[in-house]
């Protein structure tokens, strides 16, 4: 437990640094484009305070991986569903998303969804390395 924490931490800051540069690029363009003037201090404040504590707990959860103790399929559960509620409290606390009809079973579809094709890419992308790799190794033989 000592070590995933430690690995939490590490992960967490090392990519807690990129959600406010990030937000700030985002700001820059909304207000180029005109879509809005101004943001009081309090929301551009909070904005990037939510930002940066989504990134550090987004980027510490990958240390989820590194328990040797934990199937891949519990793994990957835990993952989706520390990020799922991470993102959902932030955009919510953010307005990001409203609060009223059916947003959040919206952002619940569309999470879920972007969160299995990653995964599905993921694996394909590793099912074709290691189909190479046992071609190599059966040519070897």
């Amino acid at each position: 437990m000592k070590t995933f924490i430690k690995n939490f931490l590490i992960r967490g800051l090392s990519v807690s640094a990129g959600g406010p540069i990030i937000l700030a690029i985002i700001y820059y363009f909304i207000g180029r484009s005109g879509a809005a003037e101004n943001i009081s201090i309090y929301d551009a404040s909070l904005a990037i305070i939510s930002i940066t504590v989504m990134a550090f707990i987004a980027g510490g959860i990958t240390a989820i991986y590194q328990c040797e103790k934990l199937p891949l399929a519990f793994s990957i559960l835990i993952h989706a569903a520390v990020l799922y509620l991470d993102y959902l409290v932030i955009y919510l606390l953010n307005d990001w998303i409203p609060r009223i009809g059916n947003a959040i079973q919206i952002f619940t579809v569309i999470f879920f969804t972007c969160f299995g094709l990653i995964w599905f890419i993921i694996y394909l992308c590793i099912k074709h390395k290691t189909d190479g790799i046992n071609k190599l190794r059966s040519k070897e033989k």
